[in-house]
C-alpha cells in the first residue's frame, strides 16, 4: 500500500504526494434526503431518474437508539471539544461500509508519536484499531489515521458508540455514528466496482457507472498519445508501464501522482482544467522522479511539468502570461468590457503579484497556486531557452540539499533557496537573487496584453473560489488535506465509496453548479460574466458559516442556482450543470441511464421553476 498505512511527516501537492498519506478536513456525517415538492410539475415517465433509496426495508436489525448514554455521555462533557473526527466515506454512512477516521488533535499539548486506540460497542467493546499521531499533508495538520479500520458489514443499523482512547493515560473521548441500512445505500453505489484495461504504455483503472467509463475510448487514446509526448519530450525511454487511476469526484486541483497517477474526471469538474492537460502534467511527474535527482525543489517539480505540458490547466503561452505577475507600467491599460478593438492589443497593466524566488522555493505551496505553478513554469522555460535543455536538466538533477541538526525532513524549508543558490554558482555562476533579475527583465520584454492580464486575474479568483468552496462545503477535496486513499488496495477490496459518495446537499449541488459555469465563461473569454459569478458565489461562501442555506438569498443569481436544485432534486434528479439562458429560462443537464448528461428546460412562472412539458415530451 502506498499511502495513508505510514503515519508519519507527509508532503503532497495539489498534483504530486510526496509521501505516503493524504488526510481531510472534518465533515461530520450527513443524512441526505430528497422532498418531494408538488410546486415543481414534471412528467416523470419521460425522465430518467436516480432512483429514490427504499424506506426501512432492510432485514438487518435496527440498533435501539442508546438515548440514556448519550444524555449521560453529553451531559459528563465526554464528547470532546479538542479532538475533531472525521468519518469516510463523506456524507451519510450505510451498513456494508468500509468505515476510515481522522482524529485531527490540537496543536497543543504535543501528541506526536502517541498513539490513539479505538473501540466500538456499548456494554461490549470491540478493539477497532490503533493508529499514531503526526504531521500530514502539505498543511502539517495533526492527526491520527484509520484507514478502513471499521467493517460495517455484519452490524445493525442504527447509532453506534466508538470510543477513543489516547495511550497510556487519555484523555477518552467519544462519538456516535449512525449506520444506515444496507437497503438504502444509492443504487449508483451498490453497482460501482473497479475495472482495468491495459494500454501500451498504462494500465488505466476506473469505475463503472461513471463518466470514466462512458469516455473510455477516447480517454485510452488521450494516455497513450501523451505518454509517447512526455517520453519524448523528458528523453526517457518507459519500461515500466504506469498506473492510471479516474476518479469520478473532485480532488485538490483535479491530478495527483506518485508512484501512479491520479485524474479527477467528472462532468460536475467544478475545479475546471483540461483533462489532457492534467494528465499530461502527472505524467511528467512520473518520468521526471524515474530520471531522479538528489534534490528537487518543489518549484522546480512543478515547474518543470508546467513548462513540459504547455501550461498549468489548459494550454497557454508561460512568458506572456507571467508578465502579468509583474507590477504595471506607466501607460498601461486595463481590460473592461467597453474596450474596442484597438484596445484590446494595448498594453496591459501588470497584477503586481509577483514572488519573490527565494519565497518560490522556500514555500511553494504556500504561496497562491495560480501564480506560484505559472512562475515557477515560466521561469523553467527562461532558463531552458537561456541555458538549453541538457544545461538545466543537468543543474536541475544536481541540486543537493543543505541539512542542519534542526532540519525535519520536509519536502520544502528555508534552505530550499539556499541550496538552489548553490547549484546556480555552480552550473551558471550567478546568484539567485542575479537569477531573479535576468527574469523579471525578461518578462518585461514580453508583450502583456489586456486579455492576458485580465485572464491571469480571474483565473486567480475563480481558483481561489473553488478552493473557500471546499474549506467551506467539501473539505475532503482541499489539497491541503485532500483524502486520497491508497488506489491499488481500494482496487484490491473493491472499495468504491470513497471515491463514488460526494456530497450532494443542494447547496453543494447549486455552488458546484456555479463554478462549473464560471469555468466554462472563462475559457471563452466573457470576463464580466465571470466577475458577476464568482462576485455571487464569494458572497455565499463568506456567509454560509453563519447563515446556512439562508446565505443563497443574499444575491438573486445564487437563490436562482438554488431554487433549480431544488425543483431538479424534487423531481429525483441531480443536476450537473446549470445554465440560466434568460431572466425566466433555465437548461439542466442531469445524468441519464445512458450515463450521457440529458438536458432538461425550465421556465419560471410566478416566482417558480417549472419543467418545460413540451420540450421533455
Amino acid at each position: 500500500m502506498k499511502r495513508l498505512l505510514v503515519f508519519g511527516l507527509i508532503i503532497f501537492s495539489a498534483c504530486r504526494i510526496y509521501l505516503l498519506d493524504a488526510p481531510s478536513t472534518k465533515q461530520q456525517p450527513v443524512l441526505i434526503t430528497e422532498t418531494t415538492n408538488t410546486k415543481y410539475q414534471f412528467p416523470a415517465q419521460t425522465l430518467d431518474p436516480i432512483q429514490t433509496p427504499s424506506s426501512l426495508t432492510d432485514p438487518t436489525q435496527i440498533l435501539p437508539s442508546p438515548s440514556p448514554l448519550k444524555t449521560r455521555i453529553a451531559n459528563e462533557g465526554l464528547h470532546s471539544k479538542s479532538f475533531h473526527v472525521v468519518f469516510h466515506p463523506d456524507g451519510q454512512l450505510y451498513i456494508g461500509d468500509q468505515v476510515s477516521f481522522e482524529v485531527i488533535a490540537p496543536e497543543s499539548p504535543n501528541l506526536f508519536g502517541q498513539k490513539i486506540e479505538v473501540y466500538s460497542g456499548f456494554e461490549i467493546e470491540t478493539l477497532l484499531g490503533e493508529a499514531t499521531f503526526g504531521r500530514y499533508g502539505i498543511g502539517g495538520r495533526n492527526q491520527a489515521t484509520f484507514l478502513w479500520t471499521w467493517n460495517t458489514s455484519s452490524l445493525p443499523a442504527g447509532e453506534h458508540l466508538l470510543r477513543f482512547k489516547i495511550l497510556p493515560d487519555g484523555p477518552v473521548f467519544y462519538e456516535f455514528v449512525t449506520l444506515l441500512p444496507h437497503g438504502q445505500t444509492p443504487p449508483e453505489e451498490s453497482s460501482a466496482h473497479w475495472k482495468t484495461i491495459s494500454v501500451n504504455c498504462c494500465e488505466i483503472h476506473y469505475i463503472i457507472g461513471t463518466a470514466a467509463e462512458r469516455d473510455l475510448a477516447k480517454l485510452s487514446t488521450v494516455v497513450q498519445d501523451l505518454s509517447i509526448q512526455a517520453s519524448l519530450k523528458m528523453g526517457i525511454r518507459q519500461v515500466e508501464p504506469i498506473e492510471v487511476t479516474f476518479i469520478p469526484r473532485v480532488l485538490g486541483h483535479g491530478g495527483f501522482a506518485l508512484h501512479d497517477v491520479e485524474v479527477s474526471y467528472l462532468d460536475r469538474n467544478y475545479a475546471g482544467g483540461d483533462a489532457a492537460t492534467i494528465i499530461h502534467h502527472e505524467l511528467i511527474h512520473i518520468l521526471d522522479s524515474r530520471l531522479g535527482g538528489d534534490y528537487r525543489p518543489s518549484a522546480f517539480v512543478e515547474g518543470l511539468a508546467v513548462y513540459m505540458t504547455g501550461g498549468h490547466y489548459s494550454p497557454e503561452p508561460l512568458m506572456p502570461r507571467a508578465a502579468a505577475l509583474l507590477a504595471p507600467e506607466p501607460g498601461c491599460v486595463e481590460w473592461n468590457l467597453a474596450l474596442d478593438l484597438t484596445f484590446h492589443n494595448a498594453e496591459g497593466c501588470g497584477l503586481d503579484v509577483f514572488i519573490p524566488l527565494p519565497a518560490l522555493f522556500d514555500n511553494f505551496y504556500a504561496e497562491q497556486h495560480e501564480i506560484g505553478y505559472l512562475e515557477a513554469g515560466a521561469l523553467v522555460e527562461y532558463l531552458v531557452n537561456a541555458k538549453g535543455w541538457n544545461a538545466f536538466s543537468q543543474f536541475y538533477r544536481d541540486i543537493h540539499r543543505l541539512k542542519t541538526a534542526n532540519d525535519l525532513g520536509s519536502s520544502d524549508n528555508k534552505l530550499t533557496s539556499q541550496a538552489v543558490d548553490q547549484a546556480l554558482r555552480q552550473h551558471f555562476g550567478i546568484t539567485l537573487i542575479q537569477l531573479e533579475v535576468d527574469f523579471k527583465g525578461a518578462l518585461h520584454q514580453e508583450r502583456l496584453t489586456t486579455e492576458n492580464a485580465e485572464n491571469v486575474k480571474q483565473l486567480v479568483r475563480y481558483y481561489d473560489a473553488v478552493r473557500q468552496y471546499q474549506l467551506v462545503l467539501d473539505p475532503s477535496s482541499h489539497f491541503l488535506a485532500a483524502w486520497l486513499p491508497d488506489c491499488e488496495y481500494m482496487r484490491q477490496r473493491n472499495i468504491t465509496e470513497d471515491f463514488v459518495r460526494r456530497l450532494d446537499k443542494p447547496e453543494n449541488l447549486a455552488l458546484e453548479a456555479m463554478l462549473v459555469y464560471t469555468n466554462q465563461r472563462l475559457l471563452s473569454g466573457d470576463y464580466s460574466e465571470v466577475d458577476r459569478t464568482l462576485t455571487a458565489v464569494n458572497a455565499v461562501l463568506k456567509a454560509f458559516p453563519e447563515q446556512g442555506i439562508e446565505a443563497f438569498k443574499n444575491s438573486p443569481l445564487t437563490l436562482d442556482y438554488y431554487d433549480l436544485i431544488i425543483a431538479a432534486m424534487s423531481a429525483g434528479y441531480r443536476p450537473e450543470k446549470i445554465e440560466l439562458n434568460s431572466t425566466n429560462t433555465a437548461t439542466v443537464w442531469v445524468p441519464s441511464s445512458s450515463l450521457n448528461l440529458r438536458e432538461i428546460t425550465l421556465t419560471r412562472n410566478k416566482g417558480e421553476w417549472l419543467f418545460d412539458l413540451e420540450a421533455l415530451n
